[in-house]
């Protein structure tokens, strides 16, 4: 009778891996509903038509809808201001503020309207959340906000902002004109790269002399 060889071993930590695979597509999925159909239209039936699992089984890895959204929400912020920081990292040494400002933009615009899911419904929805989804990802929003406030303090003491330019006025105008690209850009309709240059050209312009 031949000798009946071992099973294989069973990697332990298989069932984590895949735990942690199942979740993060529905962070994928919910991104995607969230971005598109916002706060008050994402329901748990489109993230899981959106993730291809069944709806109770969302119960198991997220007790709620509302901590499905948390999650993507702080998710989100987060990587923005990592994209944010890594993008200004990557330029050299002594690169002018304008330059950087320049690549900030840049990056916004990438991350907002190509790279990310997360991004556009963190730009579509902070401000529909209760105060209990939103706290973590505001935390993120306020850091990404600094990097920005430090760009134009940058341009300030180099003395290129305007005269007649208020500081944080001055940011949140840029900030409110980048975020607004995704309720009206169409791929189709232009070019990313065509939107990034006009956007840079108007915000330098808007704030240097």
């Amino acid at each position: 009778m031949p000798r009946k060889l071992p099973a294989d071993p069973v990697e332990p930590d298989a069932a984590e891996t895949k735990s942690a695979r199942t979740r993060a597509r529905l962070l994928d999925a919910t991104a995607k509903v969230l971005a598109r159909r916002g706060f008050a239209g994402t329901r748990l039936s489109d993230i899981a038509e959106q993730a291809h699992v069944q709806a109770p089984a969302i119960y198991y890895y997220y007790p709620s809808r509302e901590d499905l959204i948390e999650a993507v929400m702080f998710a989100g912020a987060s990587a923005m201001r990592e994209h944010l920081e890594q993008a200004l990292a990557a330029l050299p040494p002594g690169t002018p503020p304008a330059d950087r400002i320049a690549a900030a933009v840049d990056a916004h615009l990438r991350h907002e309207l190509e790279i990310s899911d997360y991004t556009r419904a963190v730009v579509r929805n902070t401000n529909q959340l209760p105060p209990q989804l939103s706290a973590r990802a505001l935390t993120e929003i306020a850091a990404y906000n600094d990097i920005w406030r430090e760009l134009v303090a940058d341009l300030a003491a180099a003395g290129q902002l305007r005269a007649d330019v208020h500081p944080s006025i001055g940011r949140m105008t840029v900030l409110g004109a980048l975020n607004w690209t995704v309720e009206w850009w169409d791929p189709e309709a232009g070019s990313l790269e065509d939107v990034i240059r006009t956007v840079q050209s108007m915000v330098l312009h808007a704030l240097r002399p």
